[in-house]
């Protein structure tokens, strides 16, 4: 995996933010030993305080005390959200005063609030190259570079993971769109034996070789894209997925990708490019949709369904795109200060009653200690 910046690898969803204060002449203390960490998280969006000038800063340089560190450690929940009318419409220009945080119904402090746009975007598309998606594929890897070549600007970065009896990762992180636009161009649809003339013919919902029980790997895919890719980031995250929905022969459940998702902070968006048809002509039922819905509210985004249409699935990158730079970032200081794994459930009210699209809770897990 290519090497990251400092920036881009500190702990993420409860971030852990280092405030130094400079203390005036004093004995050593145990906490000064620690070595200092590294810079806080941006996305976190809280700023150190300015440093207490040193009681004899003021002395001639050769009497002056070198100054002490003390690290003081603050957790800070982070979260990004859009803010829609009634209509869908994105709502601009609001602010602190316009919104009240819940933690498990419990009001929270707002610490710091801005409107994002311009933070790092670090972005995972996932592309279905089961059978199913046979007719939809091209469509996908045409409009997917497009959006990528729209959205991405040099201080973001995306991957690319290909999913069907297997997840793969084809594209490891890069700032080059064209590097991405390849590793779409070199997806295809899955042609494993099957079992039968069932839909997949090497994908789909059916196992793709005899004896198998694999099919279509959605679940697994999304928790190597939380996990593996996204949990060590920091900023705006999210993850675009490419599918008609269906998933057979996961070894996780989609509770398991739905807490990947939720412990990486990251926002996942499906857009549903299921061809009905092709179900329809096999006598096989279609049921994705309602998973990708218990994935996508839980994470902060939403499916956008579009068939096989080519300009529906042009809008909906129009649209995943419009949200992602419109998005507001608040943070705030849990009452609840106990580290314990437990599940938080979050709620961000806008007081104009407009509708808020944002992740449905954390997990409250001690973070690990930040790169020396």
């Amino acid at each position: 995996m290519s090497k990251l910046s400092a920036y881009r690898r500190l702990a993420p969803v409860v971030t852990l933010i280092s405030i130094l204060i400079f203390l005036a002449p004093g004995p050593p203390s145990a906490v000064s030993q620690n070595p200092p960490s590294s810079s806080a998280a941006p996305q976190a969006g809280a700023q150190a305080p300015a440093a207490q000038k040193p009681a004899d800063a003021q002395k001639p340089e050769d009497e002056q005390t070198p100054a002490e560190t003390l690290k003081v450690s603050v957790n800070v929940v982070g979260l990004f959200f859009n803010v829609k009318d009634k209509h869908g419409a994105l709502i601009p220009n609001l602010t602190k005063t316009d919104f009240e945080v819940l933690e498990d119904g419990k009001p929270q402090t707002i610490k710091y609030f801005a409107a994002e746009s311009n933070l790092p975007l670090t972005l995972g598309i996932l592309i279905d190259s089961s059978g199913s998606q046979l007719r939809v594929l091209d469509m996908e890897k045409e409009v997917g570079g497009a959006f990528l070549r729209q959205i991405l600007t040099d201080k973001d970065e995306a991957y690319v993971i290909d999913f069907n009896i297997d997840a793969e990762l084809i594209q490891d992180y890069t700032r080059d769109v064209h590097r991405l636009q390849a590793a779409l161009n070199k997806v295809k649809i899955n042609t494993g034996y099957t079992t039968g003339p069932m839909p997949g013919s090497g994908g789909g919902p059916v196992p793709t070789a005899p004896g198998s029980q694999r099919g279509t790997v959605l679940y697994d895919a999304v928790y190597l894209s939380a996990h593996d890719m996204l949990s060590k980031e920091v900023g705006r995250k999210a993850m675009i997925l490419l599918t008609d929905g269906e998933d057979e022969g996961s070894q996780l459940k989609i509770k398991d990708a739905i807490e990947a998702a939720q412990k990486a902070d990251a926002i996942v968006y499906v857009l549903l490019c299921a061809d009905r048809g092709f179900y329809g002509s096999f006598q096989v039922g279609y049921s994705g949709e309602s998973e990708m819905r218990k994935l996508t509210e839980a994470t902060g985004g939403r499916v956008i369904n579009v068939g096989n249409k080519f300009d529906k699935l042009k809008e909906a990158f129009d649209q995943i795109a419009a949200e992602l730079r419109s998005q507001y970032n608040l943070g705030y200081t849990p009452i609840n200060t106990v580290q314990d794994g437990s599940y938080r459930k979050l709620e961000v009210k806008s007081k104009q009653s407009y509708k808020v699209q944002c992740r449905a809770g954390y997990y409250a897990t001690p973070r690990e200690p930040l790169p020396q």
